[in-house]
């Protein structure tokens, strides 16, 4: 059924909900494999450089935010991989689902009132938009 499925992951809560659905569905191809990805902001990460003593401590702290839903599969016993990757997230989730040609997206929502979402926008909505491929997005 789905062999590659793409979680986009950013630590939240949202994303271990999403982690769940995702080894539901890896859960029924025995080969399936989750590939994680998280995207480092770069507004985000411009921060992180100037308030880190070293490039080490900057990527244990942003393994850190991420435990939640590795620890969650982990437990789950499924195939995964990580990924970080560096840029906007909508758009740089996109360009990797659809280089990578993967079968699903998965990717949790942040629950924007209807106002902050049609004025920032939100990361699931421009995803669902852009890949081609099936996508879920948990609540």
């Amino acid at each position: 059924m789905y062999k590659h499925i793409l979680l986009a992951s950013d630590g939240s809560e949202n994303a271990v909900r999403a982690a769940k659905e995702a080894v539901k569905i890896a859960s029924c191809t025995q080969d399936s494999v989750i590939d994680v990805i998280y995207v480092v902001d770069f507004d985000k990460s411009k921060s992180d450089v100037l308030h880190s003593g070293s490039s080490e401590a900057i990527d244990i702290e942003r393994r850190k935010k991420n435990s939640k839903v590795i620890q969650f599969l982990n437990d789950a016993n499924v195939n995964y991989k990580t990924t970080i990757l560096h840029g906007k997230p909508g758009p740089e989730i996109v360009k990797y689902a659809n280089d990578k040609k993967v079968d699903l997206v998965i990717i949790g929502s942040r629950g924007l009132n209807a106002l902050q979402e049609m004025v920032l926008g939100s990361v699931s909505h421009k995803v669902m938009k852009r890949v081609n491929c099936p996508a879920l997005i948990v609540k």
